[in-house]
């Protein structure tokens, strides 16, 4: 749990990097969604960490490793998103998996929030890739999508 932790808030740190991109890139939308993307990967550290504390679970935590800071494309940042979400998707089913191997039915019960959540980010990230893919540098479709996206409501 503990490395799901860090792991939780290197993703909200590389969403902030992405935030901070797609604001130099000019597209405030995109950069309005990925800052979204942060703040909610900060809440899954801390879902984990009240977890923990209920349970008088010790809580260490580790640096959090560096991120990129800048991509040659908003495709290749997206595409970067959906492998990411993939690879968060893979950790928690490890950790379900390790649940269930010690009987930690609790731990189980908490971590199927985060299974359901998974399936929800990779749906996002693939769709929103898609649109990328299908503006396919198109500026007025790239502009409605930045738009589309700036219109995210924080959870």
């Amino acid at each position: 749990m503990n490395a799901q932790i860090n792991a939780e808030l290197w993703s909200a740190y590389l969403y902030l990097s992405m935030s901070l991109h797609a604001d130099k890139m000019n597209r405030p939308g995109i950069a309005h969604w990925f800052y979204l993307q942060n703040l909610e990967e900060q809440d899954h550290a801390r879902r984990l960490q009240k977890f923990m504390l209920n349970r008088d679970a010790n809580i260490t935590l580790q640096p959090i490793g560096a991120v990129p800071t800048a991509w040659n494309s908003l495709k290749d940042m997206f595409e970067q998103t959906q492998q990411h979400e993939m690879d968060v998707t893979r950790m928690i089913h490890h950790l379900v998996s390790l649940a269930r191997e010690e009987k930690d039915y609790a731990a189980e019960e908490r971590l199927w929030w985060f299974v359901k959540e998974q399936v929800e980010e990779e749906a996002t990230a693939k769709a929103l890739l898609m649109d990328l893919k299908l503006a396919d540098g198109d500026p007025a479709a790239l502009a409605a999508l930045d738009a589309r996206m700036g219109e995210r409501k924080g959870e």
